[in-house]
């Protein structure tokens, strides 16, 4: 059997962080993970054409920061922020009156993103637009804005076939199990008419170092050269000249 693992649990404290970050002991844990859940699918339904890519849920004994991170902040925030006091009013009744608060947090380049990449190819589907167009043109995309690299995998009826079967695409490199390679992961799901289609989306974004220059394997530290220089004079081919 495969065993597979989820790769954001699989990063976490190395490159990757908490979307719930509070303490809890006891029957309180347990309201609060519900609340949380609630909370996430209440954003999810709402929010669900705003380019909705995560959400960060803190808590500090009776206060809740949300963070919307979000391609679209302007369908969210909606005309002079009467949205957000709908959203914050909802999520303190939810809550049970606890002190709401909630961020937004931009996302510059949504083709890099791989939860809005894999709802996106999602919607394609829900359109009646191939399986494969849409895969396709979602990786030209991300490799155009300057991915590393991108693998998409489709699962279901694809196409309206009788047997749901796998089909994926992969450009560039996904190294998944390199822990140091920023790769984010995403999964959505397609609710055609023939059954329901999983998307799940791969990106590999560019390694970046403290200066802010891409870092590759091919640069090592201060006390060598490149690969292949050993860091010292090399001596002539024939001594006796």
């Amino acid at each position: 059997m495969g065993q597979k693992v989820n790769p954001i649990a699989f990063r976490l404290a190395v490159n990757k962080d908490w979307r719930s970050k509070w303490y809890a002991a006891g029957k309180d844990y347990t309201t609060k993970l519900h609340e949380d859940l609630v909370v996430r699918g209440y954003l999810k339904k709402k929010l669900l054409n705003a380019g909705l890519s995560q959400v960060v849920i803190e808590r500090a004994w009776n206060s809740v920061r949300v963070t919307l991170h979000t391609s679209r902040p302007g369908l969210i925030i909606g005309r002079q922020g009467k949205e957000i006091e709908v959203m914050t009013k909802d999520i303190t009744d939810i809550c049970k009156g606890a002190q709401v608060k909630i961020d937004i947090i931009e996302i510059r380049k949504p083709e890099l993103d791989a939860q809005l990449v894999a709802e996106q190819i999602a919607v394609q589907l829900e359109r009646r637009i191939s399986f494969r167009r849409a895969m396709k043109r979602a990786l030209q995309t991300a490799m155009e804005f300057g991915a590393e690299g991108i693998r998409l995998r489709c699962s279901g009826r694809l196409g309206g076939a009788d047997i749901a079967r796998a089909e994926g695409y992969r450009e560039g490199k996904v190294p998944l199990q390199t822990l140091r390679v920023p790769l984010d992961y995403g999964f959505a799901e397609a609710r055609t008419v023939y059954g329901i289609i999983g998307v799940k989306c791969w990106v590999n974004k560019k390694e970046e170092d403290a200066s802010g220059k891409p870092h590759g394997r091919g640069e090592r530290s201060e006390r060598g050269g490149r690969s292949g220089d050993r860091g010292g004079e090399r001596r002539p081919s024939n001594p006796r000249n």
